[in-house]
């Protein structure tokens, strides 16, 4: 017997097989804008928290965990030491950096893939290098390879990190530390 029309009628009307996703969808939303109206709107610089990460020193502007009314963006600056560099990473989302302070370069191996039974990523060996001075902006595409490079030998470059969390909460939650900074 095919689970036809007839079968499917009679199932809905019977049993107690029921689940409770879409109730429980309501329940999260309501609970979700009663937390919602007590987040935080203005974070104070004291209260942004530092890391030392596999990427290098940051400081947390806007974060998941940071219980901001912001949802989409996470934030950080990141401090680069005289000469020094971040580790290299890629993620799913587009990042864009923009300049506070200093001069250097950015190195990108850009991705390409192919997607068959299955998604395959290659980056290319050299990577592309954008240079970067106080006050300017940099786009970094999506699963591209990257690195920012403090090229002053004598002075610390500080960057603001801007990325969307949105890919990740659509199960895209793709990221990869490839090497870390020196000495993190």
């Amino acid at each position: 017997m095919s689970y036809g029309y007839d079968v499917e009628k009679a199932k809905a009307h019977e049993g107690d097989t029921f689940v409770e996703f879409y109730r429980q969808g309501l329940d999260r939303s309501k609970k979700f804008r009663q937390d919602y109206a007590s987040r935080l709107r203005v974070v104070k610089a004291a209260d942004m928290p530092f890391e030392r990460s596999p990427d290098g020193l940051i400081k947390h502007v806007i974060h998941e965990n940071m219980n901001t009314a912001e949802c989409c963006l996470d934030i950080y600056m990141q401090f680069l030491d005289p000469g020094k560099a971040s580790g290299i990473h890629r993620h799913l989302s587009e990042e864009v950096i923009f300049v506070v302070e200093g001069r250097g370069h950015d190195l990108h191996w850009d991705v390409s893939f192919e997607c068959d039974e299955e998604i395959t990523f290659d980056w290319t060996e050299e990577p592309q290098k954008f240079e970067w001075a106080r006050g300017d902006f940099v786009y970094i595409p999506p699963y591209c390879a990257h690195q920012h490079v403090n090229s002053d030998p004598d002075n610390e470059a500080r960057i603001i990190v801007i990325n969307s969390r949105i890919i990740k909460k659509m199960g895209f939650d793709w990221f990869d530390q490839i090497e870390n900074a020196e000495g993190f």
